[in-house]
């Protein structure tokens, strides 16, 4: 019975990790066993910032919220403006209403309006 190698599986597996290395900077590129370290470092960042990334830009329309409060009015902060939205019955989530600042400012007028008079009230 003849022998059987593991050629082909070997080198299509070192064939995926030298691919997804691709770009990498020195021997990290072409040589199985760094490449290999590389690419598994890789992919646990990717895995931990995919979580990363939502906390990220949950900060970023926080903050762009908070701006476009205060540009309306000084004394209102973040903080009361949402307490305002919730108490007003408003239900937007803070994607729409950073982006309801940035590129609407009559809009997000409105709406500051209404939570200041739920806050009033």
């Amino acid at each position: 019975m003849s022998r059987v190698t593991s050629g082909k599986v070997t080198h299509a597996r070192h064939k995926k990790v030298i691919k997804a290395a691709k770009g990498y900077y020195g021997r990290r590129k072409n040589v199985f066993k760094t490449a290999t370290q590389a690419v598994d470092k890789a992919n646990q960042y990717a895995t931990r910032d995919r979580k990363v990334r939502k906390r990220n830009f949950r900060a970023l329309w926080i903050q762009r919220i908070n701006a476009g409060c205060r540009a309306i009015d000084e004394t209102l902060t973040y903080s009361r403006f949402i307490n305002g939205l919730t108490k007003a019955g408003i239900e937007v989530d803070r994607k729409v209403l950073a982006d309801l600042a940035a590129q609407e400012p009559e809009a997000f007028a409105s709406v500051v309006e209404q939570a200041k008079a739920a806050l009033a009230a």
